[in-house]
């Protein structure tokens, strides 16, 4: 097929990207082209498997971390960190999870809850990419439920004790460090967890239809200690980690209108070359209804996504706000991703094209940091002042 090309209704290029968000957009554009997509296919036929290959250059062109300042980090606004979302998701969701876990579940965190040390100790080397995060907050039997987590830590001396299980774990067994949450006589606390420390085990959750190129863990913590220095001092409440969601939920708001994208031109471009009944599938009319609709909704998901980013390099970031802009973009970027898997028909379900890749990854994205119904009550409950039973 031909080069990929982004749709672009409404001109945003032209009027409302500086040269600077294009840039790290466009670069990123062509990494993700160059590098990644070539290699796509045959990690996700394997089970569970992430190029880690790549991790050096992923780091070298800033994407950890990428919206933060110092440490080593590009210091992006937040409108170019949305557009580097969009472009790793364009190549996969779980090429976005990766970096959006590193960034903005592992090294935030740390950067806005943790010491002086703390990030003087981690953050150049996560932005460098040396040293691999995950996020251990989600239980077994706790998920949307945050508060009611079973992961204890108790006090033992000048340290702590941590013993619990953590499920669905982005890049757990990848880890060198974990930032584990976890209940105590104050509350819900944050701490970071070398991975090798004793009574640490990570395993990874096989069998997976979605996000085929993630690595997906358990997280098991049996009497593992940890010194108090490795607690985040500034985390003092269940609202330290749903920060941390509010950041990476941003990120997927962009991110999935990459994975949209992408479906839109694959299809756009095969039903111009598909002839059917005499002439190009492209030119029958329930096509063009199909793409009149495809294109009106990522050119609305675009604007709020951009809309938002404004908003929070202002400081005026309210999370109700990113609850929803990530409750659209996903559903919006799953019925564009099932649309074009159909457009393609039966050529639609081989991993010669990418949409069913991106359809079934989006299931994943629909389902995690805040499943589409929990933003619906999230929503609603803001609208009406009344928390629904």
């Amino acid at each position: 097929m031909a080069t990929y090309q982004s749709p672009d209704f409404m001109k945003l290029d032209d009027h409302h990207f500086s040269e600077e968000e294009r840039l790290v957009r466009d670069s990123v554009r062509e990494w993700v082209s160059g590098e990644f997509l070539p290699c796509v296919t045959e990690h996700v036929r394997q089970d569970g498997s992430f190029p880690m290959e790549l991790v050096p250059q992923i780091a070298e062109l800033g994407m950890f971390g990428a919206n933060l300042k110092g440490y080593g980090c590009a210091g992006m606004n937040n409108v170019s960190y949305g557009l580097l979302m969009q472009e790793l998701e364009r190549g996969d969701s779980g090429l976005r999870s990766f970096a959006s876990v590193q960034g903005s579940l592992c090294m935030y965190p740390i950067y806005t809850y943790g010491t002086d040390e703390q990030k003087e100790k981690w953050l150049p080397s996560m932005a460098a990419g040396e040293t691999i995060g995950c996020f251990g907050l989600t239980e077994p039997d706790f998920g949307s439920f945050v508060t009611g987590m079973v992961t204890r830590a108790e006090r033992k001396g000048d340290g702590w004790v941590l013993n619990g299980v953590k499920r669905w774990i982005t890049n757990g067994t990848l880890a060198d460090i974990a930032i584990i949450w976890a209940t105590t006589d104050e509350g819900i606390r944050g701490f970071v967890v070398e991975t090798d420390r004793p009574g640490f085990e990570a395993r990874d959750i096989k069998g997976k239809f979605s996000l085929r190129a993630s690595v997906t863990s358990e997280l098991f913590l049996t009497d593992v200690e940890v010194p108090e220095e490795n607690r985040l001092p500034g985390a003092k409440s269940v609202g330290a980690p749903l920060s941390c969601l509010t950041q990476a939920r941003y990120g997927i708001a962009w991110g999935v209108m990459g994975a949209a994208m992408a479906c839109y031109d694959e299809a756009l471009q095969y039903t111009k070359e598909r002839v059917v009944q005499g002439g190009p599938l492209a030119g029958k009319q329930i096509t063009q209804q199909k793409f009149a609709i495809m294109l009106t909704e990522i050119t609305k998901a675009q604007l709020l996504s951009l809309h938002l980013g404004r908003i929070k390099d202002k400081g005026e970031l309210e999370p109700v706000m990113v609850s929803m802009a990530k409750r659209n973009n996903v559903d919006v970027a799953l019925q564009i991703a099932r649309e074009a898997r159909d457009l393609l028909g039966a050529n639609g379900i081989v991993d010669d094209y990418s949409a069913m890749r991106h359809m079934v990854n989006l299931e994943t994205v629909r389902t995690y940091e805040g499943t589409h119904d929990i933003h619906t009550l999230i929503l609603g409950e803001h609208i009406t002042g009344m928390r629904a039973l």
